[in-house]
């Protein structure tokens, strides 16, 4: 696979990477990554992912960027309110990397349009704030056997999960909780945002250029007021309405991950 001038020279300071190098920055050219949910762990995952050179993002958000957004979902800017997330976010993301193909999709994501979007994806990453959503994310990736990152953020906490078939998203959390501490409803530092989203961006990375290790069917809780990460790891659910047909998660460590 043939990389231009420029393209050696941005990514440069990565194909020194003994883990990554030349074949895993092809790798990532060659890797299509869906992002459903453009607002605060979509923005930076979504910037590092094209800044890394991911070949194709796609972008799914239904709503319009307001003045609440941007003190967390920085790939906006006060010239964007009012404007369709998935646009805004394409402009900007086109403009920072100009060799990445980058797709907005302003519908949202839907059973409309989700077996479509996950299809055309190596890798899911799942940044919403509602669990109707993130069920049909996670059921639409496990039936395409896609690995999946989930990603959470709400007041001085933030976690990161990695699914790949069974146990699932859906083995963590099995229903909806009566009432979603969303973000509008109890505050977020904006900060955690960027810490949450990069760390997703960072699996992604992983996943594609079989770097280091993927930690499947493992939720990992970062504590913004005490610096602690807690790992959680994952029990596949024998009645989980989602997996219990899907095969176990387990990778070989010399075995494709994406």
């Amino acid at each position: 696979m043939h990389f231009s001038d420029d393209e050696l020279f941005r990514y440069s300071r990565q194909l020194l990477l003994r883990e990554l190098g030349g074949p895993g920055q092809q790798a990532l050219k060659r890797t299509s990554v869906l992002i459903v949910g453009a607002g605060g762990l979509g923005s930076p995952a979504s910037l590092y992912l094209v800044a890394a050179g991911v070949g194709r993002v796609t972008i799914v958000d239904h709503d319009v960027v307001e003045r609440s957004n941007l003190h967390r979902q920085v790939i906006y800017g006060p010239d964007d309110l009012g404007a369709e997330k998935a646009l805004a976010a394409t402009r900007r993301l086109s403009a920072l990397n100009p060799h990445v193909e980058v797709i907005g999709r302003s519908s949202g994501f839907d059973a409309t349009n989700s077996a479509e979007l996950v299809a055309d994806a190596d890798i899911v990453l799942d940044g919403t704030d509602n669990f109707e959503t993130r069920y049909l994310v996670n059921a639409e990736c496990v039936r395409q056997a896609k690995p999946l990152i989930s990603g959470a953020i709400g007041r001085w906490t933030g976690q990161i999960g990695v699914f790949r078939g069974r146990p699932c998203y859906r083995c963590l959390i099995r229903d909806a909780p009566p009432a979603v501490d969303t973000c509008a409803a109890v505050g977020v530092v904006g900060a955690l945002a960027g810490v949450i989203g990069s760390m997703m961006a960072l699996e992604a990375i992983k996943i594609t250029t079989r770097a280091g290790k993927v930690h499947y069917g493992e939720v990992r809780m970062f504590d913004g007021l005490g610096s602690r990460m807690t790992r959680l790891t994952v029990t596949a659910r024998a009645d989980c309405p989602t997996c219990s047909g899907a095969r176990d998660a387990g990778v070989p460590p010399d075995a494709d991950q994406r």
